[in-house]
């Protein structure tokens, strides 16, 4: 595996170069929160930051990269599509307002957020992919997003897009860490060129303090969220950990130092039990 830094780039099926790890935001509350934190992470070395319109922190975060100083071509931003403006003219509407509130003439990445223009919690499954795809197909074309893709598409609604689309994603976001260690999902991803990211890196916390994690971080002088990073990293994800700390979004950032042996990346597949955090997209139809 290439040996990675903090100024590593992925490239995408379009070409397009995208850091290898970034700062999600959701549940950082908009204003000076978000702002803090977005500059933070800009001061620490970070140069993707991941929004959502449903995080309802786009302007902040969009306000945070103005001030920074920093050009805005060095600066990967990604925003998604939510669920109820899944259509064709909706998610046309979408990416303006999501643009407005940003302050930018274009997104570096848009994704449709779930397969779905439901309540993914609920199980809801109201199928306006294609039309919505061909939406964002119109979107990448005109220049508002550099790239596009998909968020929570199982494998199933990713060769369903094969039947429509016309430009193949370039991303697919999923939730994914040792206890969702979704490695039929990532292999077809690797195969069919779609890079995938790494929401819910850290497990909002939940089972990071797990002995056999912290086995492995002894070994390595680390924090457990690093070595979690490092395997999202070594598995060539894309890791969005999210924070609104300034320690932690240093510590977070702070894993190109340093590979976990494959002995210890084996120890750490082993940890997989199908847990999810967020709703599990399998049942969505």
């Amino acid at each position: 595996m290439e040996k990675l830094n903090i100024n590593s780039k992925i490239i995408l099926n379009n070409k397009t170069e995208m850091p290898v790890m970034g700062l999600g935001v959701w549940r950082v509350a908009e204003g000076e929160e978000v702002i803090k934190a977005v500059k933070w992470a800009f001061d620490a070395g970070y140069r993707m930051i991941d929004t959502a319109k449903i995080y309802l922190n786009e302007a902040g975060v969009g306000k945070a990269i103005k001030e920074s100083g920093i050009s805005r071509e060095e600066i990967f931003v990604t925003t998604k599509l939510w669920n109820t403006d899944q259509g064709y003219d909706n998610a046309l509407k979408a990416i303006d307002v999501s643009l407005a509130e940003l302050g930018l003439d274009y997104v570096d990445l848009y994704l449709i957020h779930w397969p779905t223009a439901g309540e993914p919690s609920k199980g809801e499954s109201i199928n306006k992919r294609e039309e919505t795809w061909r939406a964002m197909e119109e979107i990448y074309r005109s220049g508002k997003a550099k790239a596009i893709g998909v968020s929570n598409y199982t494998i199933n609604h990713l060769e369903e897009m094969k039947k429509y689309a016309k430009i193949p994603p370039a991303i697919n976001q999923v939730e994914f860490h040792p206890f969702l260690y979704q490695k039929e999902l990532l292999d077809y991803c690797n195969k069919n060129n779609i890079a995938l990211e790494a929401y819910c890196p850290l497990m909002h916390g939940e089972k990071l303090a797990d002995a056999r994690i912290s086995k492995v971080a002894e070994k390595y002088n680390r924090s457990n969220a690093q070595i979690l990073l490092r395997w999202s990293l070594q598995h060539g994800c894309i890791p969005l950990p999210k924070s609104a700390r300034q320690e932690h979004l240093q510590e977070n950032i702070n894993v190109f130092d340093f590979e976990l042996a494959e002995n210890d990346m084996k120890i750490l597949d082993s940890l997989n039990e199908n847990l999810h955090l967020r709703a599990d997209p399998t049942n969505l139809k």
